[in-house]
Protein backbone atom coordinates (compact mmCIF):
# COMPACT_ATOMS: atom_id res chain seq x y z
CA UNK A 1 0.00 0.00 0.00
CA UNK A 2 1.22 3.46 -0.79
CA UNK A 3 0.25 6.89 0.32
CA UNK A 4 -1.57 7.98 -2.93
CA UNK A 5 -4.11 4.70 -2.01
CA UNK A 6 -4.91 5.54 1.61
CA UNK A 7 -8.22 6.40 2.54
CA UNK A 8 -10.32 7.36 5.35
CA UNK A 9 -13.61 4.52 6.23
CA UNK A 10 -15.93 7.60 6.68
CA UNK A 11 -15.46 8.91 3.14
CA UNK A 12 -14.65 12.30 2.39
CA UNK A 13 -17.75 14.91 3.27
CA UNK A 14 -18.93 17.86 1.06
CA UNK A 15 -18.17 21.52 1.62
CA UNK A 16 -21.79 22.91 2.34
CA UNK A 17 -22.65 25.39 -0.55
CA UNK A 18 -23.80 28.84 0.90
CA UNK A 19 -25.13 32.29 -0.89
CA UNK A 20 -26.65 30.39 -4.57
CA UNK A 21 -30.08 31.92 -4.59
CA UNK A 22 -32.82 34.21 -3.38
CA UNK A 23 -33.19 33.62 0.99
CA UNK A 24 -30.08 31.44 1.19
CA UNK A 25 -28.07 33.81 3.51
CA UNK A 26 -28.75 33.46 7.30
CA UNK A 27 -30.09 36.99 8.03
CA UNK A 28 -33.52 37.66 8.60
CA UNK A 29 -33.58 40.66 6.23
CA UNK A 30 -32.51 38.44 2.92
CA UNK A 31 -34.70 34.98 4.27
CA UNK A 32 -38.07 34.45 2.59
CA UNK A 33 -40.83 33.99 5.07
CA UNK A 34 -39.08 36.40 7.99
CA UNK A 35 -41.81 39.07 8.26
CA UNK A 36 -45.66 39.39 7.45
CA UNK A 37 -48.58 37.72 9.05
CA UNK A 38 -46.34 35.06 10.58
CA UNK A 39 -44.16 37.96 12.50
CA UNK A 40 -47.27 39.29 13.74
CA UNK A 41 -48.48 38.44 17.64
CA UNK A 42 -51.87 36.73 16.42
CA UNK A 43 -50.98 35.67 13.03
CA UNK A 44 -52.19 32.53 12.07
CA UNK A 45 -53.47 30.46 9.42
CA UNK A 46 -56.64 28.36 9.63
CA UNK A 47 -56.27 25.09 9.64
CA UNK A 48 -57.04 23.63 6.43
CA UNK A 49 -55.99 26.53 4.35
CA UNK A 50 -53.41 25.53 1.55
CA UNK A 51 -52.17 28.78 -0.04
CA UNK A 52 -54.52 29.76 -1.82
CA UNK A 53 -55.64 26.58 -3.74
CA UNK A 54 -58.74 24.63 -3.99
CA UNK A 55 -58.33 22.94 -0.23
CA UNK A 56 -58.52 18.96 0.35
CA UNK A 57 -62.03 18.83 1.67
CA UNK A 58 -63.19 20.77 -1.48
CA UNK A 59 -61.95 18.60 -3.48
CA UNK A 60 -63.45 15.35 -1.86
CA UNK A 61 -66.56 13.87 -3.37
CA UNK A 62 -69.56 14.63 -0.98
CA UNK A 63 -71.11 11.11 0.02
CA UNK A 64 -74.25 11.42 -0.35
CA UNK A 65 -77.00 9.14 1.45
CA UNK A 66 -77.78 7.53 4.77
CA UNK A 67 -76.16 4.47 6.29
CA UNK A 68 -78.84 3.00 9.21
CA UNK A 69 -76.89 1.98 11.92
CA UNK A 70 -79.86 -0.11 13.28
CA UNK A 71 -80.11 -2.19 10.19
CA UNK A 72 -80.42 -6.23 10.22
CA UNK A 73 -79.54 -8.24 7.68
CA UNK A 74 -81.59 -10.67 7.13
CA UNK A 75 -80.55 -14.40 5.46
CA UNK A 76 -83.41 -15.70 3.19
CA UNK A 77 -85.36 -18.85 2.79
CA UNK A 78 -88.04 -19.48 0.08
CA UNK A 79 -90.21 -22.15 1.36
CA UNK A 80 -90.06 -23.80 -2.33
CA UNK A 81 -86.76 -24.73 -0.57
CA UNK A 82 -87.83 -26.16 2.25
CA UNK A 83 -89.08 -29.28 0.13
CA UNK A 84 -85.70 -31.09 1.32
CA UNK A 85 -86.43 -31.83 4.76
CA UNK A 86 -88.80 -34.77 6.20
CA UNK A 87 -92.58 -34.78 6.89
CA UNK A 88 -93.76 -33.58 10.11
CA UNK A 89 -90.36 -31.74 11.18
CA UNK A 90 -89.36 -29.16 13.52
CA UNK A 91 -87.27 -26.44 11.35
CA UNK A 92 -84.89 -24.16 12.97
CA UNK A 93 -81.51 -22.52 12.38
CA UNK A 94 -79.67 -25.76 12.84
CA UNK A 95 -81.20 -27.84 10.60
CA UNK A 96 -81.34 -24.91 8.23
CA UNK A 97 -77.69 -24.62 8.53
CA UNK A 98 -77.25 -28.36 8.42
CA UNK A 99 -79.06 -28.39 4.89
CA UNK A 100 -76.89 -25.50 4.14
CA UNK A 101 -79.87 -23.15 3.28
CA UNK A 102 -78.32 -20.55 5.08
CA UNK A 103 -74.91 -19.65 5.64
CA UNK A 104 -74.34 -17.98 8.97
CA UNK A 105 -75.47 -19.27 12.16
CA UNK A 106 -75.17 -15.36 13.65
CA UNK A 107 -77.69 -13.70 11.20
CA UNK A 108 -81.36 -13.92 11.85
CA UNK A 109 -83.16 -15.89 8.97
CA UNK A 110 -86.49 -14.53 7.15
CA UNK A 111 -88.68 -16.88 5.24
CA UNK A 112 -90.25 -15.52 1.82
CA UNK A 113 -93.22 -17.11 -0.11
CA UNK A 114 -91.77 -18.42 -3.55
CA UNK A 115 -92.21 -21.42 -4.57
CA UNK A 116 -94.37 -24.63 -3.93
CA UNK A 117 -94.47 -26.09 -0.41
CA UNK A 118 -95.43 -29.98 -0.47
CA UNK A 119 -94.88 -30.52 3.26
CA UNK A 120 -96.51 -30.29 6.89
CA UNK A 121 -93.27 -28.25 8.93
CA UNK A 122 -93.12 -26.78 11.90
CA UNK A 123 -90.88 -23.77 11.44
CA UNK A 124 -88.90 -21.30 13.40
CA UNK A 125 -87.38 -18.10 12.05
CA UNK A 126 -87.41 -14.53 12.95
CA UNK A 127 -89.37 -13.15 10.19
CA UNK A 128 -91.50 -14.32 8.10
CA UNK A 129 -93.37 -13.14 4.75
CA UNK A 130 -97.52 -13.26 4.89
CA UNK A 131 -97.54 -15.22 2.24
CA UNK A 132 -95.11 -17.32 3.35
CA UNK A 133 -97.23 -17.98 6.69
CA UNK A 134 -99.97 -18.60 4.10
CA UNK A 135 -98.31 -21.17 2.35
CA UNK A 136 -97.42 -22.78 5.25
CA UNK A 137 -100.68 -22.81 7.06
CA UNK A 138 -102.03 -24.38 3.70
CA UNK A 139 -100.45 -27.19 4.47
CA UNK A 140 -101.46 -27.63 8.19
CA UNK A 141 -98.03 -26.74 8.98
CA UNK A 142 -96.85 -24.35 12.03
CA UNK A 143 -94.87 -21.02 11.51
CA UNK A 144 -93.01 -20.03 15.40
CA UNK A 145 -91.88 -16.66 14.65
CA UNK A 146 -88.60 -15.63 17.25
CA UNK A 147 -88.97 -12.11 19.46
CA UNK A 148 -86.58 -9.84 17.97
CA UNK A 149 -83.09 -8.77 19.48
CA UNK A 150 -82.25 -5.93 17.17
CA UNK A 151 -82.14 -2.31 18.40
CA UNK A 152 -84.92 -0.82 16.14
CA UNK A 153 -87.40 -3.43 17.52
CA UNK A 154 -86.76 -2.51 21.23
CA UNK A 155 -89.39 -0.36 23.07
CA UNK A 156 -88.51 3.57 23.57
CA UNK A 157 -87.97 4.15 27.27
CA UNK A 158 -91.10 6.34 28.59
CA UNK A 159 -90.34 10.05 30.00
CA UNK A 160 -90.39 10.42 33.40
CA UNK A 161 -92.73 13.67 34.09
CA UNK A 162 -91.72 16.25 37.04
Amino acid sequence: MTLFNLSSKLGKKKKKLLGRGNGSGHGTFCCRGGKGQSARSGGQIRPGFEGGQTTMLRRMPKLRGFKNPNHQEFQVVNVGDLNVFDDNTEVNLDSLFAKKLVSKKSKPVKLLGNGELEKTLTITVSKASASAIEAIKAKKGKVIILPSTSFADKPKAEKKSA
